[in-house]
């Protein structure tokens, strides 16, 4: 019988370590003594079990990657120091020269950045907006190796028929990779739906408390064997104690999306309803902690309303336990233009806001608060504003 979310949040992937601890324990080394005097055996790949270099597996990694398999419902799972390591290894090792990868204009500003870097290794990037994603297959021609997409996006909460789209790019050979940090495998498995592989920012809700960087990607084996040695060639595989924390995170993880998709959905109410919500609730198990939108008056009064917070903290990223705003053109998605970000619905106004786990009545209150001190005298420059926030 299949174990529910939780159960495998807690317990899939736990390591039976020599000592009898609960927990897997911390292998904080990069090297090991070889459990045999011919390793040439080998030829250069260790069996399953034995380790050799930290970039190549790791014992805490390898634990907390059957945890990550295990809740997406893929084979294996790969952790990278970064969703950018993660995202730039799946890129660069899935595609080659001569090749076409279909985007959606809406995701995160990083893959942006980075799918932009491939015209220069001689793979053709095609951007797709919302509507024509709709219409796939007009644009599946010979030469699309790969279609990327995510959803719920960042920072609008777009979304897509991704089992639609999986199945279309199926039928023409073409690999589907879905960004589903904003959603997490508690709120939607896409491996289940047909997508071959998912990626995720680990920093985000997976770990939940914003104090480590790292990233991953989970599929079927035989999709990411080549990902695991390009993650291998690049270097750009966990760190243990990073890991270790990330570990610790997702033990709660399944508790803690209750409580954002609660919350979220509350402040939603309280806000405005979403135009998506019938598809969101066909693809979704929960709607997610993530909100957006955009303050009346432009980019000053943007700034006066986030001044004005006192609960919801002013700081990039997402997804812990604490509530966050931030304005996504200036961290997110500070790689567009203005005409390339209002193409998105992305303005000089919009506030994206990570809805945490504290009391929603304090959330609510908060914002309101907020807003009520707009209608007030403008207040002083803030030295937030003298520059971009970090990405």
């Amino acid at each position: 019988m299949r174990k529910g979310k939780s159960t495998l949040a807690v317990r899939a992937g736990e390591m039976k370590d020599p000592t009898r601890s609960v927990t897997t324990p911390i292998y904080q080394t990069f090297t090991y003594l070889y459990p045999t005097d011919d390793p040439r055996t080998w030829q250069g790949e260790a069996p399953s079990g034995i380790y050799l270099y930290t970039r190549h597996e790791n014992p805490t990694v390898a634990a907390v990657e059957d945890k990550l398999a295990a809740l997406e419902g893929g084979d294996r799972a790969l952790l990278f120091s970064s969703g950018m390591a993660a995202i730039s290894t799946v890129l660069l090792t899935k595609l080659r020269e001569g090749d076409t990868v279909l985007a959606m204009a809406d995701v995160y500003g990083g893959s942006i950045a980075m799918l932009g870097q491939l015209p220069r290794y001689g793979i053709k990037v095609r951007a797709l907006s919302l509507e024509q994603m709709a219409s796939l297959p007009e644009h599946l021609d010979d030469g699309v190796r790969m279609v990327w997409m995510e959803s719920p996006t960042n920072p609008t909460l777009k979304l897509v028929d991704f089992p639609l789209i999986a199945a279309q790019a199926r039928e023409r050979g073409a690999l589907t990779v879905m960004d589903s940090t904003f959603a997490t495998p508690c709120n939607q498995r896409p491996l289940g739906h047909g997508v071959d592989l998912v990626v995720h920012s680990c920093s985000k809700y997976l770990n939940g408390h914003s104090d480590l960087i790292g990233g991953a990607v989970i599929g079927a084996r035989s999709v990411m064997e080549g990902i695991k040695s390009g993650r291998r060639r690049m270097g750009g595989v966990m760190d243990p104690h990073a890991t270790f924390l990330l570990q610790r995170g997702m033990k709660t993880l399944s508790i803690r999306m209750e409580r954002h998709n609660a919350n979220g959905l509350e402040v939603a109410r309280h806000l405005e309803s979403h135009p998506q919500h019938e598809l969101a609730t066909k693809l979704m198990d929960g709607y997610g902690g993530m909100l957006a939108f955009d303050i009346n008056g432009g980019l000053d009064e943007a700034k006066r309303f986030l001044r004005s917070l006192r609960l919801v903290a002013l700081a990039p990223s997402l997804g812990g336990v604490e509530s966050l705003a931030s304005m996504p053109i200036m961290t997110s998605h500070a790689v567009l233009t203005e005409t390339e970000g209002a193409a998105l619905g992305i303005t000089e106004a919009t506030v994206r806001l990570s809805v945490g786990i504290e009391g929603v009545e304090d959330i609510i209150a908060d914002l309101d608060s907020a807003l009520d001190a707009m209608k007030e005298k403008p207040d002083a420059h803030s030295p937030f504003f003298r520059g971009e926030l970090a990405s």
